[in-house]
């Protein structure tokens, strides 16, 4: 970066560059002023500015005209300095709570020029790497695309690469940028480097939001392997996954509204060998009419194999998802507390 370069820098940018010069006693005591948000914004541009070149810093001092400039500055941003100005501002809980949600923020900007490559392409592209690295790249992806990656994946290759995801710690920013260049390189995407992003976190979640948008053989076998690998990382992974009993722990309206948009036939299908309570509240939010019909394929339809009635499950739970996803429903998980009223 050299000097020219400075009056293209954003407002933030410059109050980033200031407080990464100022002492951290004195750059928290500034901080302390902002709100929430501004803090966020300013260190978000902290971390990514990581160092300032000694002229560029220099021309944003003679702008303030509030700093006394001396020597040679060659300033140091970075996340731990982030991190200790909003914890001196904001207290450590706050401070946590800000650089969670700033690492979503930044999370996947090295991928973003994946986003106009298509699942097939990316198989490709992914062909021959390690799991760890494919675990890698779907946490940065849409869980929709990722899913369909994940469905385009040999079945021993999906197992390995959901347990690389689901035990995926934090990846350091110099591995995520070698990684998206790489890919980058071979995409032959003309995207600009970026810079250096905040930690990406694997873990559980990711991987349930991928299986809960795949189909259900890719969701059998991802599940399945995981059960003969570690079994209680399966049941981890399925405790947190929406299922067709799910369907109980929906308000009446919410429930009324998924089954109106329900065949018959699927949803006679779902329902057999289904728990009394997800029956009952099945019956108990259909018309009368509706009832009789839907009782009528229940006996219509008689014996049924189990992988039908796993298909017919997993159709309506693609409904729940779609209308949770859109906001038209809520679904409580069941780690979650009740509503207090």
């Amino acid at each position: 970066m050299t000097p020219a370069l400075a009056p293209a820098l954003t407002g933030t940018q410059k109050v980033a560059i200031v407080l990464m010069q100022m002492s951290p006693e004195n750059a928290s005591k500034v901080m302390a002023h902002f709100s929430e948000s501004e803090a966020e914004e300013v260190a978000a541009e902290i971390v990514r500015l990581s160092r300032v070149d000694a002229g560029v810093s220099e021309q944003v001092i003679a702008e303030f005209h509030e700093i006394a400039v001396s020597g040679r500055r060659t300033t140091r941003g970075g996340r731990d300095l982030a991190v200790g100005l909003l914890e001196s501002s904001f207290g450590p809980d706050r401070a946590a709570g800000v650089m969670d949600r700033l690492a979503s923020t930044m999370a996947g900007k090295s991928f973003e020029f994946l986003d106009s490559v298509d699942a097939s392409q990316l198989l490709t592209l992914l062909d021959g790497e390690l799991p760890e690295t494919v675990a890698l790249v779907l946490a940065h992806l849409r869980p929709a695309k990722a899913s369909e990656v994940m469905a385009g994946l040999g079945e021993a290759q999906a197992i390995d690469v959901a347990q690389a995801l689901a035990t995926m710690g934090s990846a350091t920013p110099e591995a995520v940028t070698i990684i998206a260049e790489s890919l980058k390189a071979r995409t032959s995407t003309a995207v600009p480097s970026g810079r250096k992003q905040a930690e990406v976190m694997g873990g559980i979640q990711p991987l349930v939001d991928i299986i809960n948008r795949s189909d259900i053989a890719t969701e059998r076998t991802v599940l399945d392997g995981l059960q003969e690998r570690d079994p209680e990382l399966a049941e981890e992974v399925r405790s947190k996954m929406l299922t067709f009993a799910d369907i109980v722990k929906l308000e009446r309206r919410d429930v009324q509204q998924i089954l109106r948009g329900i065949d018959a036939g699927v949803l006679a299908r779902a329902m057999k060998g289904a728990a009394a309570p997800v029956l009952e509240a099945i019956n108990s939010n259909v018309s009368d009419r509706n009832r009789e019909i839907l009782q009528s394929e229940i006996a219509a339809v008689g014996p049924v194999r189990a992988s039908e009635v796993q298909e017919a499950r997993a159709s309506i739970v693609r409904t729940i998802r779609e209308l949770e996803a859109s906001g038209d429903i809520t679904v409580r998980r069941g780690e979650e507390d009740d509503l207090v009223y």
